[in-house]
């Protein structure tokens, strides 16, 4: 049996599937976490269930990916069940999917979440009255909490195989002009349902709101369309709306008659609405916002860097080099070949061991991230970020790509499918690289902590404001060249809620996991092909000496390029180079090749800095490249972009280098003051890009627009 699990974002979709297959997807206090299906199986059951939860979506209409991938499983795969869920709090705005979906003509069961929310603010609802209302069977649940489960599970078992399809399926009264135009054109549509097996209502209700892919599917003839666009005029005509219009009002007057029978209201909302209307008046005040946001963050990079790796990671890499040294002399005390025990001890646990000794960090960091997100704080910033985000020509939308790209830019990429508009989508793409992601948080924290001391957590969030004033700046750029306005953001603002242990660990694990995995993959290969080259020379020969290595012959040819922003040891040539395929490897070639202790010979504070501005903004792993050409596309787009965030680097690189050097003989305080400054130069910048105000032709979706006294005048 097959399930389809279908709702409105952030309804509590995907901790219903966690909760009927036993998984640990990602759950999360924030609309549009789930960007693509996902399958498991309803665990005890003794037969296979299968359930597949699909995107968040508001509607059928094929206006966004999440609308499209949802709309084409269940019309392709044909379900034996569509489990539909919505939130018991906002039930009128959840039934309206619910209607688009009866009108698909599969075996339907409505899931009602947060009973248990609906009842603490004193409302309740007729149960029985919304089952005869709609025709459709329901069961309450608290999907959080795992009540109701066992019995909605044999709700699926029963209804799924019975095979029942919703009976009601006329919502408008009769003759009214929408019945009429509905059925006129079911009637004309009759043959083509069934050739094309769609659902003949759906086909004909979606071909009136004007839907041309379906319009297209169905292989109309031009005079079976000229026919449906004069039923559609004089439905129009009669009823002085526009065609979508016309069919939205229809589904919303027979929502409020049900409603108004079955829900029994209290108080207009929850108390943890209310609780988070409260907050909303300090945390998204106009002049409060963005501060507390820079304070909060400010907090979690304080804690993260300045406590976590002083400490826990700092001391995790010296217990490292402890072990390593145990099996080294065990090895040799053995008599084990010397190459052998290079490549255990200096290749495989000494290159992996830098790497995993930053795992603290990057835990702790995600942890405080998914503390904020759980809490439904993130959502917030996004809204936040609107405004700044649409005098760069892009929305708040955009916003959550970024954001998750902070983690892991791959998953970042593959997110942007959630923007509605092409142009959004490329220019997000554009961007996520320039945020530091997970995988270069090792190389800032080996780099910071060699050379700026007890400045590194104050240098390390000057690296993460430069990276976000790069990615401000580049759509700055990018919006004279990409031609067109910003799509409308909308948003749902979920409310506040106490982090739960559970879901903030879930929530780290699920950003951190890729980290640790390509510990023990990406990165272990590359450290035993880094050991290979530094330890045998053009004769194969084994060598202790790695200035006679092939590796040392490959990279000083290749180290004048970056001469120009400070680098001039072939060592650290070699460890960018590896940053191509992850840059944690960054970190294990450093390790490998000079040793944490002696960065210091082979470079200065300033050559540190410029090499950390490189890393930060060059061309983001092998991976996040493919997961680029998938969305955009286009293999040649993904490498120009790749090129162009290079090149940025590359100036940006060079630039500090070539002014740092203005000064003589920098001290690690020179370089921090001056990292500083240069971070509050480009934020200075971005400010006075940010202040020119609004552009009339982009109010229109602006969450800003009602108090703006710049707004344009209709």
């Amino acid at each position: 049996m097959l399930v389809a699990l279908v709702g409105n974002q952030n309804c509590g979709k995907t901790t219903l599937f966690n909760a009927l297959t036993g998984s640990s997807q990602r759950v999360g206090n924030f609309p549009g976490v789930t960007v693509s299906s996902k399958s498991g199986f309803i665990k005890g059951a003794k037969e296979k269930i299968e359930v597949v939860d699909l995107p968040g979506i508001y509607s059928l209409s094929p206006y966004s990916n999440e609308e499209v991938v949802t709309r084409d499983f269940i019309l392709k795969n044909n379900p034996d069940l569509i489990l539909n869920i919505i939130d018991a709090t906002n039930i009128e705005r959840n039934l309206y999917l619910t209607m688009q979906l009866m009108e698909l003509g599969k075996p339907m069961l409505i899931a009602a979440n947060m009973m248990d929310e609906l009842r603490k603010a004193g409302n309740s609802i007729d149960q029985n009255k919304l089952e005869e209302g709609l025709g459709i069977e329901i069961c309450s649940i608290s999907a959080s909490k795992g009540e109701g489960i066992g019995e909605l599970v044999e709700h699926i078992k029963r209804i799924g195989s019975e095979h029942n399809v919703p009976k009601k399926l006329d919502f408008c009264p009769p003759d009214s002009p929408v019945h009429n135009a509905i059925h006129a054109t079911m009637h004309l549509l009759s043959d083509h349902a069934d050739r094309y097996h769609l659902p003949i209502r759906y086909l004909a209700t979606r071909l009136i709101e004007g839907d041309a892919p379906l319009e297209k599917q169905a292989g109309l003839t031009d005079n079976e369309k000229d026919m449906i666009g004069h039923i559609v005029k004089e439905m129009e005509k009669d009823s002085g709306l526009d065609r979508e219009a016309a069919i939205a009002s229809m589904r919303y007057q027979f929502i409020d008659s049900l409603c108004a029978t079955c829900v029994h209201r209290v108080n207009p909302m929850t108390k943890s609405q209310i609780r988070s209307n409260k907050i909303d008046r300090i945390l998204t005040n106009k002049w409060l916002a963005f501060p507390i946001f820079v304070l909060i963050m400010g907090a979690v990079f304080a804690l993260t860097f300045g406590v976590v790796n002083t400490y826990v990671s700092d001391y995790l890499g010296l217990g490292i080099d402890y072990l390593v040294e145990i099996i080294r002399k065990a090895m040799d005390g053995a008599s084990v070949n010397p190459v052998v025990v290079s490549m255990v001890c200096d290749g495989a646990i000494g290159g992996i061991g830098s790497v995993v000794s930053f795992v603290p960090t990057i835990v702790a960091l995600f942890f405080f991230l998914s503390l904020l997100e759980d809490s439904g704080y993130m959502a917030r910033v996004a809204f936040i970020m609107d405004k700044p985000l649409r005098k760069l020509g892009l929305s708040g939308r955009s916003f959550v790509p970024m954001l998750i790209g902070f983690g892991c830019s791959v998953p970042a990429v593959m997110s942007s499918r959630t923007l509605t508009s092409d142009r959004d989508k490329r220019l997000t793409i554009l961007l996520i690289p320039f945020m530091s992601c997970s995988a270069k948080l090792p190389v800032f924290a080996l780099l910071t902590a060699a050379f700026f001391g007890v400045y590194s957590p104050l240098v390390m969030i000057a690296l993460y404001v430069i990276g976000v004033a790069m990615a401000v700046l580049a759509a700055a750029a990018s919006k004279a060249i990409v031609k067109g306005k910003p799509s409308p953001f909308m948003m749902e603002l979920p409310a506040y809620r106490f982090p739960t242990l559970r879901n903030s660990l879930m929530l780290m694990w699920d950003k951190a996991k890729d980290f640790i995995k390509k510990a023990f993959t990406v990165i272990f290969v590359a450290t035993m092909v880094i050991w290979f080259l530094q330890s045998f020379d053009y004769h194969l020969n084994f060598v202790t000496d790695n200035e006679q290595s092939l590796l040392s012959y490959i990279a000083r040819f290749i180290t004048p390029v970056f001469r120009p922003f400070g680098v001039t040891d072939w060592r650290v040539t070699s460890a960018i180079l590896t940053g191509l395929s992850a840059k944690e490897s960054i970190v294990s070639t450093l390790s490998l090749l000079i040793g944490e202790a002696n960065l210091t010979s082979v470079m200065n504070g300033l050559q540190a800095f410029s090499l950390l501005i490189f890393v930060l903004l060059y061309m983001p792993c092998i991976a996040t490249f493919a997961a680029e050409r998938r969305e955009l596309g286009s293999t040649w787009m993904a490498v120009g972009y790749m090129a162009l965030q290079t090149l940025v680097a590359y100036v940006a690189a060079t630039l500090v280098f070539q002014v740092g050097n203005l000064f003589d003989n920098p001290s690690w305080l020179d370089i921090t003051i001056v990292c500083v400054v240069f971070a509050a130069l480009i934020a200075a910048i971005i400010f006075l890009i940010l202040k020119g105000g609004c552009r009339s032709k982009e109010c229109e979706g602006c969450a800003y627009y009602s108090e703006c006294s710049k707004k344009r005048k209709k």
